[in-house]
This record gives structure tokens, C-alpha cells and sequence, in this order.
């Protein structure tokens, strides 16, 4: 853990959430800024700083956290009508905390991404 980590703060409960799952490995809570009308990050408990450095450390973590990402999905009721999963890794490609979180987007029609 990292005490500087924002998201390492909200695993520990020293920072409020809406947490949605919980496994031993994961944390998953609601976006205070979504960008769907379901948006939910899946963080390790573990502090990694992007998907890479999580995969070279610790891949069977980066299992956890897509296991994780579908029962999230069942549960929010978005097995069937299809969600997105997405990593932001470096700041050129939007990741503002440098604690790796895999995003779960869904609740309706999702458009293409990449550059606007």
C-alpha cells in the first residue's frame, strides 16, 4: 500500500466508496466521475502502478481483477446486453491514478473511442 495512492486509501477505508464486490485479490467501486451509466473500477488490493507492471508481477492478479469485472457485470444486470472493459495505462492515454484499475462501462449503447 501505498499511502500516498488514492485508490490504495480506498481499499484501506480510509477514503469513502461505493463499493460493489469485494474478493480477497480485488475492490470494486463506482466512479465518482462516470462516463456510462454504469461506470465501475476494479482495483487489486495490491498497489501496481498500470496493467503491465501487474502482468509482469503478478499475472494470476490480473485474472482476479477480470473475474472480478464479470460478477460485476452479472450483478449490475449487464452479462447479456454487453459492457466494455478498459485499461488506461500512461497519462497520454487517460490514467490520472497510478494505481492500475481496470474500468467496467455499460448500461447502454457504447460508442467507438480513441482519439475525439
Amino acid at each position: 500500500m501505498s499511502s500516498e495512492c488514492l485508490f490504495c486509501r480506498i481499499v484501506a477505508g480510509e477514503l469513502p466508496s461505493t463499493a460493489v464486490h469485494e474478493t480477497e485479490t480485488t475492490f470494486a467501486f463506482r466512479d465518482l466521475h462516470p462516463q456510462a451509466p454504469t461506470h465501475i473500477l476494479i482495483v487489486p488490493r495490491a498497489h501496481y502502478t498500470d496493467a503491465v507492471d501487474l502482468a509482469k508481477n503478478e499475472p494470476a492478479l490480473l485474472g482476479d481483477l477480470t473475474l472480478a469485472a464479470g460478477a460485476v457485470a452479472e450483478a449490475e444486470g449487464l452479462a447479456e446486453s454487453g459492457y466494455r472493459l478498459v485499461f488506461n495505462t500512461g497519462a497520454d492515454a487517460g490514467q490520472t491514478v497510478f494505481h492500475v484499475h481496470l474500468h467496467l462501462l455499460g448500461g447502454a449503447q457504447l460508442g467507438h473511442f480513441g482519439t475525439p
